[in-house]
């Protein structure tokens, strides 16, 4: 408990940081926007394919754990007025699949576990649930025909194309960067100009 302490205090720490520096350097608020868009599409991108990758991170407890540490980057976001542009969103599949792990895995559930993963594909999904593996006595493997169900759930959603088929979020994807024009309200006519920096050429009568 105490090193994920610390390595959220690190985290938070971090990401004070940049920020901070973004605005001592006048960077555009709509590009810091996108900034820590693009840097938490890459943390949940790197968070989730170390999940589908690790069995040993695939149980209800890692699934809290998951959730409370990223229920920490969510009020950092909201902290900084950066969760309505596109960052929180950035997040929803490592959420979702932290959200299956701790979900209940009975043949009423199949239709609430398939609209809770709308950000995650058929086969992140069915990668949760095979590799699923209990860590105490009061937890069971998730059965085949359970996981069957799931698949032919969500058959109907991959017909309608509305979600990627991909195992794995791809770690080098960038979203479209857009410099924002913002007028100055400064009168740039009534500027003077010393004449200690040579701009003459500047200067129309």
């Amino acid at each position: 408990f105490v090193y994920h302490t610390v390595t959220l205090l690190v985290s938070n720490f971090q990401l004070n940081s940049y920020i901070k520096i973004m605005r001592q350097h006048a960077v555009d608020p709509e590009l810091i926007k996108q900034i820590f868009r693009q840097l938490f599409y890459f943390l949940c991108a790197g968070a989730l394919n170390n999940l589908l990758l690790r069995k040993d991170m695939c149980n209800w407890s890692k699934g809290m754990q998951i959730r409370y540490n990223l229920t920490h980057l969510e009020q950092w976001l909201r902290d900084n007025s950066l969760h309505e542009f596109g960052a929180l969103a950035a997040l929803e599949p490592i959420i979702q699949a932290s959200q299956l792990l701790q979900a209940r895995k009975t043949e009423s559930d199949v239709d609430s576990i398939c609209d809770m993963c709308s950000k995650l594909s058929t086969a992140q999904i069915v990668k949760v649930l095979n590799i699923y593996t209990p860590v105490d006595e009061f937890e069971e493997r998730v059965p085949i025909a359970f996981i069957r169900k799931i698949q032919a759930k969500l058959k109907q959603r991959d017909e309608q194309g509305t979600t990627s088929t991909t195992l794995l979020m791809d770690t080098k994807y960038s979203y479209p960067v857009t410099f924002p024009f913002n007028p100055s309200s400064v009168s740039l006519e009534s500027v003077l100009v010393p004449e200690e920096l040579h701009l003459g050429f500047l200067i129309k009568h």
